[in-house]
């Protein structure tokens, strides 16, 4: 099967670089499909995107002007020194023909060109836009609750096994309750001493389930008992919170423009694709 996209032919190959490009970030969304259901999937975007792709190529090409040599040489030398190792370049490109590589550079340049072209006339997002979206979306802005703690720590490895390390933590609890500050005791007896335990300030999400549970449920300045978590066991001390808040609009008002704003670009880029769809002649023949 020949896929033909306004009489220029495409490669196959592109298409099937395209589905193992798109493999890892879609897979897991398929996990409730069979594996014959997930490849004909992957295989329906990858081709819908090489389409969409050669569409806006061939655009460009006709209607963009032309791109100076010296900029798309001084693109080609910035590229090859980003990468760690020459051999990079032909796994972006699919070749290491650096004539084949600047072209590819000089059409790139020529879609971008193009796609801000159909997006400069756009208005700027009205003060009613964005107070709905921030009304909306107020989950999105939010900062969640966070506690500032501090830990002693002894992890359970190749060096100290369960009964060791619970030993070396009791010892460090009972100084703890003959009046012993934390503080100094993190240094003595804890595998993560540095800055006397503390962590900062933390959200959950950030450290093991285990651990955030008994950090988020004590009091400020309270000391929890011995915990265990897959890493080993833990004292942890707790030194401030700050409470999940909403900032009003005016704090986030860029955020919320910005949001708005893409959103506005993609409809555009998107609509301008479809409209290229529509008037293209794309054909299979086999």
């Amino acid at each position: 099967m020949a896929l033909f996209v306004s009489g220029e032919r495409v490669d196959e190959s592109l298409i099937r670089q395209e589905v193992e490009h798109l493999r890892p970030h879609y897979e897991r969304a398929f996990e409730d499909k069979s594996h014959e259901e997930r490849e004909a999937q992957l295989l329906e975007w990858s081709r819908e995107n090489v389409i969409e792709r050669t569409l806006l190529r061939q655009h460009a090409e006709k209607h963009c002007r032309q791109i100076p040599q010296e900029r798309v040489d001084a693109l080609f030398r910035e590229l090859c020194q980003r990468l760690d190792q020459p051999e990079q370049l032909s796994e972006i490109f699919g070749t290491d023909n650096e004539s084949k590589i600047k072209e590819r550079i000089r059409l790139d340049i020529k879609v971008e060109t193009l796609l801000e072209d159909v997006c400069k006339a756009l208005p700027a997002p009205s003060n009613e836009d964005v107070t709905r979206h921030y009304e909306e979306n107020k989950e999105q802005f939010a900062s969640p609750e966070r506690v500032r703690v501090a830990h002693i720590v002894k992890h359970m490895d190749g060096h100290t096994d369960e009964a060791a390390a619970y030993s070396v933590i009791k010892q460090a609890r009972d100084e703890l309750k003959n009046g012993v500050m934390f503080e100094m005791l993190a240094p003595k007896y804890s595998d993560c001493p540095e800055n006397g335990g503390d962590l900062g300030y933390i959200q959950r999400g950030q450290m093991v389930e285990e651990f955030e549970d008994v950090v988020f449920n004590l009091a400020v300045n309270q000391v929890s008992e011995i915990f265990r978590t897959r890493y080993g066991f833990h004292i942890a001390k707790l030194y401030d919170r700050k409470t999940a808040t909403t900032p009003p609009l005016e704090q986030v008002r860029d955020d919320v423009v910005s949001q708005l704003t893409e959103q506005m670009r993609s409809k555009a880029v998107d609509d301008f694709i479809d409209a290229l769809k529509a008037d293209a002649k794309i054909e299979e023949i086999r």
